[in-house]
């Protein structure tokens, strides 16, 4: 049975899942012409920064930033009042989710190379013009997995959205957080067709970012390397 609550929880997680993926692709984007381009010995810190998500404990991640927002802890920023608020959770899966889209992004861009670009510069192409024009669509199949796992990984956060946001209806209860209420309340067959619902999307996910990005796996290879257009002749 479809209720008002599950409607809502649907809703507010397609709008989280959705300004996070779209701020992780814009952000990523900036962040790999940056952090590619660092000398070797700070390089290999910003990127164990950036990746630290990976491997930490979603609680973890959660409980500081649970303690950097909340208005009634020591550390006394212009953040505080982020918690248990939508934005707050937006900002918490942009910093959970960052590596799941950053790594194909870099990916992609490393594989197209620097000689594409280099030409259209000759030519007097500016670089938002080089990005948007030989970048871009050479690199469109990492843009394309970077943003469905954003989004499929966005879906799927459970310990970063309950630390940071609680369980507050129409705020921050997300459908992970609602499947974690039914379980709670002993409503098994709720949490059955939920849970049932989270794995279908996320196969769909999955399969059409294999489906339509060619060779995306590829691009989940951390630290892969490239021969600029040559690589892309197979």
């Amino acid at each position: 049975m479809i209720t008002a609550q599950l409607v809502d929880s649907l809703l507010l997680t397609i709008k989280l899942a959705g300004l996070v993926t779209i701020s992780l692709v814009f952000l990523c984007t900036l962040l790999c012409s940056i952090v590619e381009k660092l000398p070797s010995v700070i390089g290999p810190i910003v990127k164990s920064i950036l990746f630290l998500p990976l491997v930490l404990p979603p609680t973890v991640l959660g409980f500081y930033l649970l303690v950097f927002f909340s208005a009634a802890s020591n550390v006394n920023t212009d953040w505080t009042g982020f918690a248990f608020t939508f934005e707050g959770l937006v900002i918490g899966s942009v910093i959970y989710s960052l590596p799941f889209v950053y790594q194909p992004i870099q990916n992609a861009i490393s594989a197209v190379g620097q000689v594409p670009s280099d030409l259209a510069a000759t030519m007097g192409a500016g670089p938002i013009d080089r990005f948007f024009t030989v970048t871009l669509p050479l690199a469109k199949d990492g843009f394309i997995a970077a943003a469905i796992l954003g989004f499929a990984h966005t879906i799927g956060e459970f310990g970063v959205v309950l630390m940071i946001g609680g369980n507050i209806p129409g705020e921050t209860q997300v459908l992970s957080v609602l499947l974690y209420e039914y379980v709670e309340m002993g409503d098994y067959e709720s949490a059955h067709k939920l849970s049932a619902i989270l794995l279908g999307v996320s196969f769909v996910l999955l399969f059409a970012m294999y489906r339509f990005t060619g060779s995306a796996s590829s691009m989940f290879a951390m630290g892969s390397k490239s021969n600029g257009i040559n690589s892309r002749k197979t």
